[in-house]
């Protein structure tokens, strides 16, 4: 309640206190990530984990940096979603609102913690933080600080906070808290995202989990294809919207999949691939049912030939996750067709899955990717943040 009427100019002042903090306190977010680097060495973390979890003075200063965007972006509190004046002189106007107070359990990244805090701040929204075990440390220092330049800036420090511990219980009272958490947004793998969707009874979002797939229709331009395939795999292995799978249309086999094959090799990525594709090449490995519903998040492709576009469109229903799917094609009736038959949160026409993305679409900072039908779907920005309440005005009006 005490952050939904304040003034854009108040949340941005705070926004740019908490980046100055950031910077300022560096040396000391350095000294504690240390501690969950040490920890997850001593675990036996792998080095692409531990590069995620570390934090030098750079990366913070990336971070604050990422504070102070959010601050140049616009205000969503307040703006008119739409307006009218009713036959009978009412006055009806639908206004943006915060959601209130938002939790939000993520994985990994110590950075998701300064971003959703910014962003929650911004939309008015009070930020519930529960971060992964293995960035406690980290973690609690950077919402020391994000807190300190709150009440340094006049505003209420309990606007963002840690849920206290780093165990299960700690999650397990952040899902079961309805009445006193208004939504929730989990951020991180399949497994994460299931455990709060079936655990939780505060209304969650879901983001994430992305199994997509490109699709080479028959009528597709050959390097178009190559382009794209190549581009939506490899360009990053551990982001949502990688692409998991390329269905190839079997009149495009034999002029694609030689050409394609040969590129991903290349790359290093190992293809699983059914039999018509291993036909193609001896290095690809047998792709089972596991295959075609995973989400590898690494240099593993799935790869399938397909007899029709319809053919395509029924392995996308089946093993999507609804997050982004993508078509090649130079038929405009082929696109049309795939646009309306496939249900995901974006549709690709001849343009890379990687696209998906708040940034890419112009929208700044997001909080995630919904994945799902309620109230956002899709990169949630600062709009997605909030909801919408109707303000009626008459003059004495009576029904």
């Amino acid at each position: 309640a005490g952050l939904a009427p304040l003034a854009r100019a108040a949340k941005d002042d705070a926004l740019v206190a908490m980046a100055d903090a950031l910077v300022n306190e560096a040396e000391s977010i350095v000294a504690a990530n240390r501690e969950d680097v040490e920890r997850a060495r001593s675990a036996g973390e792998g080095e692409a984990v531990i590069d995620r979890l570390s934090l030098t003075e750079q990366r913070v200063g990336a971070i604050a940096e990422a504070v102070r965007a959010i601050a140049d972006l616009p205000d969503p509190v307040g703006e008119v979603v739409r307006g009218a004046s009713l036959p009978n002189g009412l006055e009806l106007r639908q206004v943006r609102v915060p959601l209130g107070v938002v939790g939000i359990i993520y994985e990994g990244r110590p950075n998701v913690t300064a971003d959703a805090a910014a962003l929650c701040l911004k939309s008015g929204n009070a930020a519930l933080l529960r971060g992964s075990s293995s960035a406690y440390s980290s973690n609690v220092r950077i919402v020391e600080v994000l807190r300190g330049a709150l009440q340094k800036a006049g505003l209420f420090a309990d606007a963002v906070q840690l849920v206290p511990g780093s165990g299960r219980d700690s999650a397990q009272a952040l899902m079961r808290a309805r009445g006193l958490v208004d939504v929730l947004i989990p951020r991180g793998g399949g497994s994460l995202i299931q455990t709060v969707v079936e655990e939780s009874t505060v209304p969650v979002i879901e983001t994430g989990e992305g199994n997509c797939h490109v699709y080479v229709d028959e009528s597709a331009d050959t390097e178009m294809a190559l382009g794209i395939a190549v581009n939506a795999k490899t360009q990053r292995y551990s982001t949502c919207n990688t692409a998991e799978t390329l269905l190839v249309h079997a009149a495009a086999a034999d002029r694609f999949l030689p050409r394609v094959l040969s590129a991903l090799h290349g790359l290093g990525v190992t293809v699983h691939g059914d039999d018509r594709v291993r036909g193609y090449d001896d290095a690809v490995a047998p792709a089972d049912e596991s295959d075609w519903a995973a989400e590898y998040l690494s240099a593993d492709l799935a790869v399938k030939v397909v007899d029709s576009l319809d053919d395509a469109v029924a392995h996308i229903r089946r093993y999507s996750t609804k997050h982004t799917e993508a078509i090649v094609t130079d038929s405009q009736s082929a696109a049309r067709r795939f646009v309306s038959q496939v249900d995901a949160a974006a549709v690709m026409v001849n343009a890379s899955t990687r696209f998906t993305d708040g940034g890419e679409f112009g929208f700044g900072a997001e909080i995630g990717i919904s994945t799902q039908k309620l109230h956002a779907r899709g990169p949630m920005g600062l709009p997605e943040m909030t909801s919408t309440k109707y303000v009626v005005t008459g003059e004495g009006h009576v029904r």
